[in-house]
């Protein structure tokens, strides 16, 4: 059988696809309303107002400890001419909460009050009527409207219901989504696999799950489908089948011979968005069959993220009657240039902390396949559309991932990367006020840069000087001169060359780079490891083209080292 390859015909914003996908359903039969019983209630939102049964409280009450009187009894008490009371007729001793026995309409705190011992009260201050005294409906009174329709409930509102004899609410349900991992290469995590050349451990599935539980969506996994249409086809038309409002098949979205989301749901709907300005998440696909809404995510975890966050959420707190959850915002200060392309609102990721009296933000890498650059963001700010790029030191609103609080608590590192960093990192995580470090690996040269224009608090650096022999402090000279700086040594390592393991190409030194079959992998221009390999390469007489992969370049160590693991070097 032959399927027709998906073509993106026209991409559209992210605000039209979400206006396209409200059009087409129809929330009021797609998410039904349920009675649930208050304590499960927690984050529903109410389907209709909600009228007190009981007034709260239900009685006359002591708000204090003390004595309850009529009010009228203690109008002549005054300071050294206090008024008696017997407690037959006169007083009652009352704790909080308690009724107010009858004909008392007031209570005297126990410690404005002289009991004697032939049991006596002494009151030496009067007191008005319902001093102190809880009255009926004082908070609540029968049959008024004690929360309205469409509020998310919040355990106060809980406390509220169940106070005034409210024991179950009519809500909205819960929105359920079903998910669909594929792919032919995906392994399943729950069989703890060891993934070969070409596999990998399926993890999207999961992360969106979790994503979709903190959004208050009841969302359950199934197992992976393979790249074929039939196999998804028959996954597709069950979770269909199945209690689910939402159904979200992960990868398969894009335009690929192996691609084949839209086919599958055009065999049961009809596609009504494929591809948004959007980047990463540009292939996003929204459809809808048997009155559910389906969503198309990409396979890479950042898009699959983009898809959540800017589709898939606002479309499930629709379906809900709620506004979308918002997150605060904070104006930051980029660390470098970042170009755009333009037509596409590009979600940036950010490693963000205070430098002065700025928040400065260090733009994370930017591979839509880079699950850590979700791991270890603390921001997102968006490059609108009509932007070809933010410039180093611009201004930009972004949206926290973390508290303000978290903020003022990081440490923003750039410049050389070392594995100390990674060990340092921790170390700060366990002080009993942790504090985070937000690093990003440019190369020592650009860790100086950033110390210069105030970008960053600490910057690491190891950096060769050829013609001395010494480290770091004639660049400091040169790069930072007359600034007031602390040098730390932070460790003292052995660089040297990585080869894979039993050293199959008998790798003797520097010298072997230049064999026609060894390849090679290069830190980036500005590292100081670069600097270093340039100073021993001029001292062999290699010069850098006869290196086969010199031009090859990793941003880290591991980077490296994970190229000589896989054989790309």
């Amino acid at each position: 059988m032959t399927v027709k390859r998906n073509i993106y015909l026209r991409t559209i914003p992210i605000a039209d696809a979400l206006d396209k996908a409200r059009s087409a359903l129809d929330r009021q039969n797609l998410v039904g309303v349920e009675s649930v019983p208050v304590e499960d209630c927690l984050g529903r939102v109410t389907a209709r107002p909600v009228m007190a049964r009981l007034s709260s409280p239900t009685y006359h009450c002591a708000a204090m400890d003390g004595i309850a009187v009529s009010a009228q009894s203690t109008f002549i008490a005054r300071e050294g001419s206090p008024v008696s009371l017997t407690p037959e007729t006169g007083f009652a001793m009352v704790n909080t909460g308690q009724p107010l026995p009858k004909g008392m309409d007031a209570v005297v705190m126990i410690e404005h009050v002289v009991l004697t011992d032939d049991g006596h009260a002494l009151v030496e201050t009067p007191v008005a009527p319902w001093t102190h005294v809880r009255r009926i409906g004082e908070d609540i009174v029968a049959t008024e409207l004690i929360l309205p329709r469409r509020r998310k409930l919040s355990a106060y509102d809980l406390g509220a219901l169940l106070s005034c004899g409210v024991w179950e609410v009519d809500v909205y349900e819960r929105v359920r989504m079903s998910v669909i991992p594929t792919g032919d290469e995906v392994l399943d995590y729950t069989t703890r696999p060891e993934p070969g050349p070409g596999q990998v451990v399926e993890s999207n599935s999961i992360m969106l799950c979790a994503l979709a539980q903190g959004w208050g969506i009841d969302a359950r996994r199934r197992p992976p489908v393979p790249d074929n249409l039939e196999s998804l086809s028959r996954a597709l038309e069950d979770a269909l089948d199945s209690p689910a409002h939402i159904v979200t098949i992960v990868a398969g979205s894009s335009a690929g011979s192996r691609d084949f989301t839209r086919a599958a749901i055009e065999r049961f709907g009809e596609v009504i968005v494929h591809g948004i300005q959007a980047m990463p998440g540009k292939p996003s696909l929204l459809g809808v069959a048997r009155g559910k809404l389906i969503v198309g995510a990409p396979g890479y975890p950042v898009s699959s993220v983009v898809c959540f966050e800017e589709l898939l959420a606002p479309l499930a707190a629709w379906l809900t009657r709620q506004e979308p959850p918002s997150r605060p915002e904070v104006t930051v200060r980029l660390a470098k240039d970042v170009p755009s392309r333009p037509g596409l609102t590009e979600f940036l990721r950010l490693a963000v902390g205070r430098v002065g009296d700025a928040y400065s933000a260090l733009p994370l890498s930017r591979g839509a396949g880079l699950i850590t650059t979700l791991t270890r963001a603390q921001a997102v700010a968006q490059i609108p559309p009509d932007k070809e790029g933010v410039a180093k030191g611009e201004e930009v609103r972004a949206h926290l991932l973390v508290t303000p609080q978290e903020l003022e608590r990081t440490l923003v590192v750039v410049g050389s990367h070392d594995v100390t960093l990674d060990l340092l990192a921790d170390e700060l995580m366990r002080l009993d006020k942790p504090m985070r470090l937000a690093s990003s690996h440019v190369g020592s040269l650009g860790g100086l840069a950033a110390l210069a224009q105030g970008s960053a608090l600490l910057a690491g650096t190891h950096l060769l000087d050829t013609a001395t022999g010494d480290f770091n402090f004639s660049f400091l000279d040169k790069h930072l001169p007359g600034r007031q700086l602390v040098v730390i040594n932070l460790a003292i390592r052995h660089q040297g060359l990585i080869v894979a393991p039993g050293n199959p190409k008998d790798i003797q030194g520097v010298a072997s780079l230049a064999r026609p079959d060894v390849r090679f992998v290069n830190r980036q221009r500005g590292a100081g490891t670069r600097i270093l390999l340039d100073y021993h390469l001029k001292l062999s007489g290699i010069a850098p083209t006869q290196v086969l992969g010199y031009a090859q370049e990793e941003m880290t160590h591991m980077g490296v080292a994970a190229n000589v693991q896989n054989g790309g070097a």
